[in-house]
C-alpha cells in the first residue's frame, strides 16, 4: 500500500513561519501595536470568569445544604 500521508509538492514550513512572523510584526492601521490595544482584554475575561466559577460554586454549596 502506498503511503500517501506525506505532504505534496515542494512544501516550505520555514517560508510559512517567517510569512506568520512579518503578519504578526505588522503594525495595525491605527499605529498602536496590538498588544497594548488588547493587554487588558484577557485580563478581564479571566477576572469575570473566576467570578462566575465561585459564584456558580456557591450556589451549589448553597443548594446542597439546603
Amino acid at each position: 500500500m502506498a503511503d500517501n500521508q506525506g505532504p505534496q509538492g515542494n512544501y516550505d514550513p520555514a517560508g510559512s513561519t517567517q510569512m506568520f512572523r512579518a503578519f504578526v510584526d505588522e503594525t495595525p492601521a491605527g499605529g498602536r501595536p496590538a498588544a497594548a490595544a488588547a493587554s487588558s482584554g484577557p485580563r478581564m475575561g479571566l477576572i469575570v470568569g473566576v467570578i462566575a466559577a465561585v459564584a456558580v460554586v456557591a450556589a451549589v454549596v448553597w443548594l446542597a445544604l439546603m
